[in-house]
């Protein structure tokens, strides 16, 4: 494996891609997103383990996400049951992503829990949803202070976790190793990935603005069923993000040896 460094330009070129490759497979890819957003509702309701197995499992649809986009290049229809690849590589690889898995979640709480001491746990709860936003706790200076300290916190840990699902998955790579390999190549290849960041707000800036004067002006024809129009939208665009993912990483390394995700560079 080595790592590939990109020019900044790349970075549009991933989001035409994730956007292309979406619209391949729409109904599949959309499909495999919602069912995998979910599972992982559905597991966050267990007592007490929920919320923690739930994040744990997001490098698991990050992986799958990425697969399913590569099958979709290929012209191949990608099935609900790469929810489970994550679990049929083999024995080595799978306690590879389960300590991946484990690692993210005890990461992110850890964030949640920092900023927790600066708010008491308020921007947590909201974040985590057990709480509704306020005007008055968004303009609470310490609800400020906490949502910045973990914004700036989750960064490197995205960064860490970006690519190593794939890493593990199509290059047997070590959890450690992985998140390692994955920061030194987003930090390397920083132009692309800000530029990659900037075209998906721009992207999802534009489809919200036509959503909202579309839903506007259904709303007042079909009345409730609106909201759930902008709803789906939002989940369809979140699904086409993640389809883009397999192409930075694919971009960021070297084919491995009979294991590439074989991506078409068109």
């Amino acid at each position: 494996m080595k790592l590939q460094i990109v020019p900044a330009r790349t970075g549009v070129q991933w989001v035409k891609l994730g956007v292309q490759t979406f619209w391949r497979q729409p109904m599949a890819l959309a499909a495999l997103f919602f069912l995998a957003i979910a599972g992982m509702s559905l597991v966050s309701l267990v007592p007490l383990i929920g919320p923690a197995l739930a994040l744990a499992l997001l490098p698991c649809t990050s992986l799958a996400m990425m697969v399913a986009a590569a099958e979709a290049t290929q012209g191949r229809f990608p099935t609900p049951t790469l929810l489970l690849v994550a679990f049929r590589t083999g024995r080595q690889r799978l306690r590879a992503m389960v300590t991946l898995g484990l690692l993210y979640a005890v990461a992110f709480l850890a964030i949640m829990g920092l900023s927790a001491l600066i708010d008491g746990g308020t921007f947590a709860e909201v974040y985590l949803g057990g709480e509704t936003m306020t005007r008055e706790i968004a303009e609470d200076p310490e609800f400020q202070a906490a949502m910045w300290l973990s914004m700036a916190l989750y960064i490197p840990l995205s960064l860490a976790f970006w690519h190593a699902p794939g890493l593990i998955h199509w290059h047997g790579i070590p959890p450690v190793k992985a998140l390692f390999f994955s920061f030194v190549a987003c930090l390397r290849n920083w132009g692309a990935y800000l530029v990659f960041g900037l075209a998906w707000m721009v992207f999802f800036l534009a489809c919200g603005m036509v959503l909202a004067l579309v839903t506007g002006i259904l709303a007042s024809l079909i009345g409730s069923v609106a909201g759930g129009i902008m709803v789906g939208a939002a989940m369809m665009l979140a699904a086409m993000f993640f389809t883009s993912v397999v192409f930075t990483f694919r971009d960021s390394f070297s084919a491995p040896d009979g294991r590439e995700p074989e991506l078409s560079g068109d």
